[in-house]
């Protein structure tokens, strides 16, 4: 077959042509899948919403993974109430964060300054679940969402104490500190670390413990007189031992009256009272017997009563003992130790003894006159001192008989 026509050529000068007219059209805004069909239909993936790369990838820089600290941790039991929820991230924001008892009650935190970390301002509380969930975002703002739980120190772990002088209360210059915790105590140096004691009159003092649940302060010498002591006592949180968590900060207030002191003197059956080192006066006593001598040294007062009770049972005493008395009302009566020793007016068969010879059971008698202008002048923490008797030292903790310890041995 024959014809005019000449075959088409397709050689290099037709590729060219081509590759040319391609590139002018993807300059003009065509489809530059073109020329690559196999990326046809197919967009330029967004790193954020794949998973974190480890390397640079073709639309966007590395983005470092989330990295998250959170305390407590999910399902944590026995959180000690006075350590904060916390939480840090590193690598991202924090954009919520809720944490919540579970009687509803939501607990207060807030937020670093750089926005990656917070912190509970709130005390958690005791025997309590808490539900900590929070929000967080990467770098390429994707969200983890997270509810944790966890639970505090149980009730049966959770320790508090009775102080005393109570907040508020004035007392005399002789009266001890003393904390009573319901719970023993093994952690004593983290306990007296977390209280701090001060007086206006700026006198320092120590701890001593009598038990592992007692411990009392007070100074080398008495304190000054119309002085005021301030306890702060930051123990919530502290642990005292074996898991036993306290559960309070306390902070009271002591006042500091007269200098209000007596020196009773069983040879000469005298009471000398003083005030402010002054002597306001000398009033006859009987005080006690050969059997039972009148404790020596400083009896710190405890309390009075205007009306009180007796019991000779109550001294270990009964009936067909010679000094057996039965019960008897008595009036006057301020406690000078927990065993029965008192300030008090004298039964009436003893009047005729006082100032004379010792005829009590230990206590310092005195005539109704006598007993009664006592009563009205001393107080709690003021302080006798007992000389010239055969009696021992009562038992330091029977009572408040703190001065009756060599300062060198209080103070260890």
């Amino acid at each position: 077959m024959t014809s005019d026509s000449k075959p088409r050529r397709t050689g290099p000068v037709g590729k060219i042509a081509l590759i040319a007219a391609l590139c002018l059209l993807a300059a003009g805004g065509g489809v530059f899948a073109a020329v690559a069909p196999g990326f046809a239909g197919a967009g330029i993936e967004s790193e954020a919403a794949s998973p974190v790369r480890s390397e640079p990838g073709k639309a966007a820089p590395v983005v470092p993974p989330l990295k998250l600290e959170v305390a407590p941790e999910n399902g944590a039991k026995q959180v000690n109430p006075a350590a904060p929820v916390t939480l840090k991230v590193g690598a991202g924001t924090i954009e919520q964060v809720t944490v919540t008892a579970t009687d509803g009650e939501t607990v207060k935190g807030e937020f670093g300054a750089d926005g990656n970390s917070w912190k509970s301002t709130d005390p958690l509380k005791f025997d309590a679940t808490y539900s900590y969930s929070y929000v967080v975002k990467d770098g390429a703002g994707r969200e983890t969402r997270a509810t944790n739980t966890f639970s505090t120190v149980a009730s049966t772990h959770e320790a508090d104490a009775m102080i005393y002088p109570l907040d508020g209360m004035k007392v005399g210059v002789a009266q001890p500190l003393q904390i009573t915790f319901s719970e023993p105590v093994l952690n004593r140096d983290a306990v007296e670390a977390a209280i701090k004691i001060t007086t206006t009159a700026g006198q320092t003092g120590a701890f001593h413990w009598y038990s592992d649940t007692m411990v009392r302060y007070r100074p080398e010498t008495f304190w000054a007189a119309n002085s005021t002591i301030t306890m702060d006592m930051q123990l919530f949180g502290v642990d005292l031992g074996n898991g036993q968590i306290a559960n309070f900060n306390k902070k009271h207030t002591v006042n500091i009256g007269d200098k209000v002191s007596a020196v009773a003197d069983a040879a000469a059956h005298t009471f000398t009272l003083s005030v402010n080192d002054q002597v306001v006066r000398t009033l006859p006593v009987s005080m006690g017997d050969e059997r039972f001598p009148s404790a020596k040294g400083f009896a710190v007062l405890m309390e009075k009563r205007r009306y009180d009770h007796f019991r000779a049972s109550s001294i270990g005493l009964k009936p067909g003992d010679p000094a057996y008395y039965g019960n008897v009302d008595v009036e006057y009566t301020i406690r000078l130790s927990l065993s029965g020793a008192y300030i008090h007016q004298a039964l009436e068969s003893a009047f005729p003894y006082i100032g004379n010879k010792n005829v009590s059971h230990g206590c310092i008698g005195f005539d109704p006159e006598g007993a009664a202008w006592v009563f009205e002048r001393m107080t709690t923490g003021d302080v006798v001192e007992v000389i010239n008797t055969e009696g021992d030292f009562a038992a330091f903790e029977d009572g408040f008989g703190d001065w009756n310890i060599p300062w060198a041995e209080y103070d260890n």
